[in-house]
């Protein structure tokens, strides 16, 4: 990552005299330094750092990344602790930023050229989290998001050897279990409903400061082992999700993007 965008730990780069920080990027990279620095000095990181190391589905193996729904960090302080805690998670696993995607429809011009100066790739279209994983071990980094794009994704990687190639960071599956009526569960989400027996989640641990910001967060990944007990009819149901009865769909669809995007947020 460059070091002139990130920077190490630990307090401020001097400005030197008669120059000033430039505003706009260079302002949402100086927040971004302040936010990864307050994740530092919190102990969160610290704390967390049990739960998001990798499984062993990827020892060995170069990872790579994908990230969805991060939201405005350049604005929103909550979006932009989760890029810091992303990025700080990239150097734990070393994976290089050029390896990490990102997507957000609602990313400015601003904020696009800041994750291009972090060395992070933009997605150029929306996947609506149907994204392969093909042969690398891949960390998908989804705080927050809805239902339909972790359903979406496991549809996508819907066989034994791509799930176990595989981590997710983001809601609760057992809390979605907990709080959506199973028939609900099983006709919106099939794909969340069966993969439950084969899931293994880590709570991320509980902070006064970031209550919000990473409530109900959870590290998930799916043991090939647990994942071969299910049962043969688990996985010949391969339809592509529609959501035809769902009344709250909780993700922005290709046909509904219209022209948010601008040309530069299109380029990777």
């Amino acid at each position: 990552m460059a070091e002139g965008a990130w920077g190490p730990p630990g307090g401020r780069r001097r400005r030197q005299r008669g120059r000033r920080e430039p505003e706009g990027g260079g302002a949402v990279l100086r927040r971004l330094r302040e936010a990864r620095d307050e994740l530092l000095g919190s102990g969160f990181w610290a704390d967390s750092a049990g739960a998001v190391r990798a499984p062993p589905c990827g020892a060995g193996r170069p990872w790579r990344c994908v990230c969805y729904g991060l939201g405005r960090f350049g604005t929103c302080p909550t979006a932009r602790h989760q890029l810091a805690f992303l990025l700080l998670l990239l150097q734990r696993m070393h994976v290089p930023p050029d390896r990490c995607l990102v997507f957000d429809p609602a990313f400015s011009e601003l904020e696009v050229a800041a994750l291009g100066e972090l060395g992070l790739r933009l997605l150029p279209e929306n996947e609506e989290g149907k994204h392969p994983v093909r042969d690398s071990p891949t960390l998908f980094y989804m705080v927050h998001c809805g239902k339909a794009l972790y359903n979406n994704l496991l549809w996508r990687n819907w066989a034994p050897a791509a799930l176990s190639n595989m981590v997710i960071i983001g809601n609760s599956f057992k809390g979605m279990q907990e709080r959506v009526l199973s028939r609900i569960l099983e006709r919106d989400y099939s794909y969340i409903a069966k993969i439950l027996k084969g899931t293994e989640e880590v709570a991320l641990p509980a902070h006064p400061r970031y209550a919000d910001t990473f409530n109900d967060t959870s590290v998930h990944w799916f043991p090939l082992h647990k994942l071969e007990q299910l049962s043969a009819e688990v996985w010949e149901f391969l339809e592509e999700p529609t959501y035809q009865e769902c009344e709250d769909l909780e993700i922005i669809r290709k046909e509904d993007e219209g022209n948010r995007h601008s040309p530069v947020a299109l380029q990777s």
